[in-house]
């Protein structure tokens, strides 16, 4: 099947502007739209999900731990029921944003903090899936953790993520930090092209580390994104057509 390339969207907050969404979305193929606890609002939610129709994407849920100050990326200690719950009302505000469109929900992803203990805290892991199942979707994630143990456990369609815009440690773990550095396209493109035909990585330390790429991620956050994702929707497309 194709690879998918998706990005991190609608994180804008008031005036508060985050990403170009605008240019970054002729380029991929799904939205991961953030709910309000990491960023967005109404406005910027009921935008991004009519920019994501006029474009022809695909778009998800992207949920996060409610760090509204922290954008998402601190982590928290939340047992599964609450997980659950605040999980849930993250995608119902979406899902009526989406319903007005008249677009389907298409996938979900966490977000951030979230997104990292749910790949290696089994209580986080089942929340999301236990969100999943309401909705009948398949669930974004890091292959080789407990995101695709938990999930293909409980019979929920999952799709091996990779991050073009972010480092690995040696365990093929991601590095998230506040703020994402640049990096440069070509080489998030090569990153993107040796995860898609060789299965693997650098880490942040020169070791090769095995990936999977069924979806590419490039954050709307990172510097120059508009320009990553270009390269690397142009090195995937040179893959499937070789």
């Amino acid at each position: 099947m194709p690879v998918e390339i998706n990005c991190d969207m609608g994180e804008s907050f008031g005036l508060y502007k985050m990403g170009d969404d605008e240019g970054i979305m002729p380029f991929i193929s799904q939205a991961n739209v953030a709910c309000g606890f990491h960023g967005s609002d109404p406005n910027h939610m009921r935008r991004t999900v009519e920019l994501a129709r006029k474009h022809d994407v695909k778009v998800g849920a992207h949920f996060s731990l409610p760090d509204l100050p922290g954008f998402g990326r601190r982590e928290m200690k939340i047992d599964r029921d609450e997980m659950f719950n605040i999980i849930i009302y993250q995608i119902g505000a979406l899902k009526g944003f989406l319903d007005v469109a008249g677009l389907p929900l298409a996938h979900l992803k966490p977000h951030g903090a979230l997104y990292g203990m749910a790949a290696r805290m089994e209580h986080i892991a089942q929340a999301v899936a236990d969100a999943a199942e309401i909705y009948k979707v398949p669930v974004l994630g890091l292959a080789g953790t407990l995101h695709e143990e938990v999930y293909k456990a409980r019979g929920i369609a999952f799709q091996a993520e990779f991050f073009a815009d972010l480092d690995y440690d040696d365990n093929g773990g991601l590095i998230i930090t506040r703020e994402h550095h640049a990096v440069e396209p070509a080489v998030a493109a090569s990153r993107a092209t040796d995860a898609v035909k060789d299965g693997r990585v650098t880490s942040i330390n020169g070791k090769p580390v095995a990936v999977r790429a069924e979806t590419i991620c490039v954050h709307s956050d990172t510097p120059g994104a508009v320009e990553i994702v270009k390269a690397v929707r142009n090195a995937v497309s040179q893959l499937e057509a070789a």
